[in-house]
């Protein structure tokens, strides 16, 4: 039932919670697969790793319960970048390996930084900068929970330099910054993709040559 446009629509606005249930009839509707996911759930892979999100359009059984999940599979040295959640908190257990996180709650506070071992756990509040990094040459895995069946997500570089204006890029970074000669638009299509391979001492830690 994962994208199934009418069916959501018609949980959004069923009466009850007795009514939801009775769109959802068969018990496999309140399975979801992290290992499986629907093709909409799978959409964040990159060179290292991906995330599966569990949410109101991938697992609508989540409508109703103000609640949504992401599994994480970091590759050795894998960056989740750095992105926001605009409707929700994140608490983040790591599950196995190892994982460096960061985030910013607004202008001029203190970046908050862990370095978490497995079934330790993290949080970021709502709507702040935050990212993750696997520092190691082994494979990380974490689970993530929101407080909202949508709880949004920005990535920030590439909404950025892909999103706004090049003049107001520009602007905003200040008008004698070059990008290697590149202009704005060039510079998006140098943004990996999320999950992205992390810095280069890892990079060069592992024997991973990005390309």
């Amino acid at each position: 039932v994962a994208n199934n446009q009418t069916l959501i629509e018609k949980l959004l606005s069923a009466p009850k919670a007795s009514a939801r249930l009775n769109l959802l009839p068969s018990d496999s509707d309140f399975i979801f697969s992290f290992k499986s996911p629907p093709t909409d759930a799978a959409g964040k892979a990159g060179k290292g790793g991906a995330t599966v999100a569990a949410d109101r359009v991938s697992f609508p059984a989540l409508i109703g319960t103000s609640a949504a999940m992401t599994v994480g599979f970091l590759g050795p040295c894998g960056f989740n970048t750095p992105h926001v959640h605009l409707r929700s908190a994140e608490l983040l257990v790591l599950i196995s390996g190892s994982l460096s996180t960061q985030f910013i709650l607004e202008n001029r506070s203190r970046t908050v930084s862990t370095n978490l071992e497995p079934w330790q756990l993290t949080v970021f509040p709502q709507g702040s900068l935050h990212t993750q990094f696997n520092p190691e040459c082994e494979p990380a895995t974490f689970v993530a929970s929101f407080a909202s069946e949508d709880p949004g997500t920005r990535q920030e570089a590439q909404a950025f330099f892909g999103g706004l204006d090049e003049d107001v890029v520009k602007a905003a970074i200040g008008q004698g910054f070059a990008f290697d000669g590149k202009d704005v638009t060039k510079f998006v299509d140098l943004i990996p993709a999320n999950v992205a391979l992390g810095v280069q001492s890892c990079l060069k830690k592992c024997g991973i040559v990005a390309a």
